[in-house]
C-alpha cells in the first residue's frame, strides 16, 4: 500500500499533483533541483489552500495540515517513496536518467509513474533498470480539480505496478482509466482536432479566437479551444501536437499550427506567463 509519494518536478503540474496527494492524506515529497521552484510551488499551494479556506471549503487547520504533509527537497537522496511520479521536462532521456537515479536510492518495490502527456511510455520503460515497475499516470491540469487519470500500460508493466497506480489514483479521489501506450494516449489523441481545426479557422481568417471560443462554449463545451490551450500552456499543447504528429507519420490533418508555434517562440504560453491568446492580469 502506498503511503509516501515522491513527485519530481515542482512546476505547475508537479505542484498540483503534490497538493492533490497531500489533500488525500498521503505523505508527499516534492523534489526539484531548483530551490526557487520549490519555494514558488509552496507559495502557490498556500495561496490555493487559503482561497479554499476563504470560500469555506476548508478549515484553516486542515489547510495547514495539508502543507505539513509535503516535504520540499532538492536532494535526490531524500526521495524515498513507495510511488514516484515524474512531472519534469518532456525529454525522454531526462526522464530515463531520473528514474534510474531514483532506482538506485529507493527500495526494490518502488513504482515509477511518468506524467508525460504523449511521449512513449514503452520507450522510457525499456531503458529503466526495472521496466516492469514503470507505467504512465497522466493527470490533467489542474490535478487538484480534474478527476481523470490515464493509466498507461506498456508490454513490460506487471500487474502489481498497474494495480498500485490505479488504487493510488482512487485514493486521491480520481477516476483511473486504463489504456495501452499509443501516441497521445486517449484524451490527447482525440483532442487534437479540437485545437488544430480551431487554429486553422484562425489561420485562414474565417474568424477570431474569441468568436470560436464563444461559439463552442455556447454549444456545451466547458472551455473553448483557445482558452483551454492558454490554461494547459501553449508550450505543452504545441509539444503534444508535434509528438502525436511525428508518431503517427506526419498526417496533414494533424500538422501543428504555425500560430501556436509563434506563441511558443514569443513566450506567450498562456495563463502561466500572463499572455497567450488572451491577456491575464
Amino acid at each position: 500500500m502506498v503511503q509516501t509519494i515522491c513527485i519530481c518536478g515542482a512546476g505547475t503540474m508537479g505542484s498540483s499533483i503534490a497538493q492533490a496527494a497531500a489533500q488525500h492524506n498521503f505523505h508527499v515529497i516534492l523534489y526539484d533541483v531548483s530551490t526557487g521552484m520549490l519555494e514558488k510551488a509552496r507559495t502557490a499551494m498556500e495561496s490555493n489552500l487559503q482561497t479554499l479556506v476563504q470560500k469555506n471549503k476548508l478549515t484553516a487547520e486542515a489547510g495547514s495540515a495539508i502543507i505539513s504533509r509535503i516535504q520540499f527537497v532538492s536532494d535526490i537522496n531524500d526521495c524515498l517513496a513507495d510511488l514516484v511520479i515524474e512531472a519534469i521536462v518532456e525529454k525522454p532521456e531526462v526522464k530515463v536518467a531520473l528514474f534510474n537515479q531514483l532506482a538506485e536510492v529507493n527500495h526494490s518495490e518502488v513504482v515509477f509513474a511518468t506524467n508525460t502527456s504523449s511521449l512513449s511510455v514503452t520507450e522510457i520503460a525499456k531503458k529503466i533498470i526495472h521496466p516492469e515497475r514503470v507505467a504512465g499516470m497522466h493527470f490533467f491540469n489542474p490535478a487538484t480539480i480534474m478527476k481523470l487519470v490515464e493509466v498507461v500500460t506498456t508490454p513490460f508493466s506487471n500487474e502489481q505496478t498497474i494495480e498500485t497506480i490505479v488504487q493510488t489514483a482512487r485514493q486521491m479521489d480520481k477516476t483511473p482509466v486504463l489504456c495501452q501506450d499509443a501516441p497521445g494516449f486517449i484524451v490527447n489523441h482525440v483532442a487534437r482536432p479540437y485545437y488544430l481545426e480551431a487554429l486553422k479557422l484562425a489561420e485562414q481568417g474565417v474568424t477570431d479566437f474569441q468568436t470560436i471560443d464563444t461559439l463552442l462554449e455556447a454549444t456545451g463545451f466547458k472551455m473553448g479551444p483557445f482558452r483551454l490551450m492558454d490554461l494547459i500552456g501553449n508550450d505543452i499543447n504545441y509539444a503534444v501536437s508535434c509528438q502525436v504528429y511525428d508518431a503517427l507519420g506526419k498526417p496533414e490533418r494533424l500538422q501543428p499550427s504555425p500560430i501556436q508555434q509563434e506563441k511558443v517562440e514569443k513566450g506567450e504560453l498562456g495563463r502561466k506567463t500572463g499572455k497567450g491568446y488572451y491577456e491575464y492580469s
